[in-house]
């Protein structure tokens, strides 16, 4: 066994997972109150998916601006500040009435994750983990995150089957706050260059954004963005109404899922499951092989899954099948993207230029569960804006290819600046 210069799974490592994991369970948990909720006030889907979408996007214009705030202010004040406004979010919302006040307090819920989320999570785990080290890190965090997804949903399913959709907000709200008690293990160490450490803010924003890299990569990013927020938001509300029957004495039936709606929240944490698997090997292999090549394929995968879905009868079979392989998919593109980043332009400021690619997954985000709303109130169907995302997919696999995968510091002395 190959021996590191430092261990993989150091505090700052399980601190920061169980942090995402944690903001993560709450968050894939949304689209099980989708229907409770509207049925409750009388909602069209497409106003409970704007709800959704505004967080979405507001977690995208949130990213940025707390990798900034953590890289000056420190990575603890960030993540503090971040779990107080998720926790207000959830509180208010689960006193919302109407759709303006839930819309407006899915901002406070989207600036939360931001604050407790991948920008500045994973920028603590890059920063701390060794050069051996590090993609593999960023996937073992990311796999954390899928890992919140597979409970979130079905302790969301449960406890809608004791309480209502308002108390279990609060119930989420404590967990987000409890989090913070992870605090006292997370430290900032400095493992920049000195180059970096001399370089400002400002001088490396203003190489990213003339580095056509930097464009594909915030380009391709969107794909991702668009899918999985889709898919969270909508599959179990879209498996509840087209999936086939279940067979009460078939396998599911012995595990305790008898109805669609159980079946489309339990295909959120096998996607949850598969991930884990997922996101660990992508990790392991961007630590060998090209980054970019490894994404270009995780989004040609996705795209014939996706095609291959929803061209063949829904049933409970290739429900479960889809989620298993899409979700082997899942977020293996979050530790290779991040780590590009990181690769490329440096770990001083990858946070701030992280959030900034990520601002183009959450405007994927955004229009991926916002237009599934609205387009499905228009035609009574998912399958148009599935199929939009089978075409996002195969964009975001062609822009991968042409992106310079060297660091910017030995572009510069092959080709200096004149």
């Amino acid at each position: 066994m190959t021996q590191s210069k430092t261990p993989l799974f150091t505090p700052v490592l399980i601190a920061s997972s169980l942090i995402l994991m944690i903001c993560f369970a709450i968050r894939a948990s949304f689209g099980v109150f989708q229907i409770p909720i509207a049925e409750e006030f009388g909602w069209l889907r497409s106003e409970f998916s704007l709800a959704i979408a505004i967080q979405n996007l507001a977690w995208g214009i949130g990213q940025p601006i707390f990798g900034a705030f953590a890289e000056k202010f420190g990575d603890r004040k960030a993540i503090i500040l971040g779990a107080a406004v998720y926790a207000l979010g959830l509180i208010l919302s689960s006193f919302a009435t109407t759709t303006g006040e839930h819309q407006f307090y899915e901002v406070l819920v989207g600036f939360g994750i931001a604050g407790t989320g991948f920008g500045v999570i994973l920028a603590i785990v890059g920063r701390a983990a060794s050069d051996e080290n590090r993609s593999m890190a960023l996937g073992v965090a990311t796999a954390f995150g899928s890992a919140g997804q597979i409970v979130g949903p079905p302790i969301a399913e449960l406890l809608l089957g004791y309480m209502n959709w308002s108390w279990v907000f609060i119930i989420f709200a404590a967990a987000i706050l409890a989090s913070l008690m992870l605090l006292p293990f997370l430290r900032s160490p400095v493992s920049q260059s000195k180059a970096e450490l001399d370089e400002t803010l400002s001088e490396i924003l203003a190489k990213a954004f003339k580095d056509p890299s930097f464009t594909l990569i915030f380009l391709g990013f969107f794909s991702c963005g668009f899918q999985l927020a889709f898919i969270t938001a909508h599959f179990p509300a879209f498996v509840t109404e087209m999936c086939g029957p279940i067979a009460q004495d078939g396998l599911l039936a012995s595990m305790g899922v008898k109805t669609t709606s159980a079946l489309g929240a339990m295909s959120i944490a096998v996607i949850g499951a598969a991930n884990i698997a997922g996101t660990i090997l992508a990790g392991k292999l961007g630590h060998s092989y090209s980054k970019k090549y490894l994404l270009a394929g995780i989004y040609t995968l996705r795209t014939i899954i996706g095609a291959l879905f929803i061209m063949f009868p829904m049933t409970p079979f290739t429900v479960l099948l889809f989620a298993s392989s899409m979700g082997f998919l899942w977020l293996a593109s979050v530790p290779l993207t991040s780590g590009l980043v990181g690769y490329i332009y440096g770990l001083r400021y990858m946070g701030t230029l992280y959030g900034i690619v990520f601002f183009s997954h959450q405007l994927g985000s955004f229009l991926g569960v916002w237009l599934g709303g609205r387009l499905y109130d228009i035609y009574g169907s998912y399958t148009t804006v599935w199929w939009v995302g089978v075409g996002v997919g195969a964009f975001s696999a062609i822009v991968h290819l042409p992106i310079w995968e060297k660091p910017l510091k030995e572009r510069e002395a092959i080709a200096p600046a004149v």
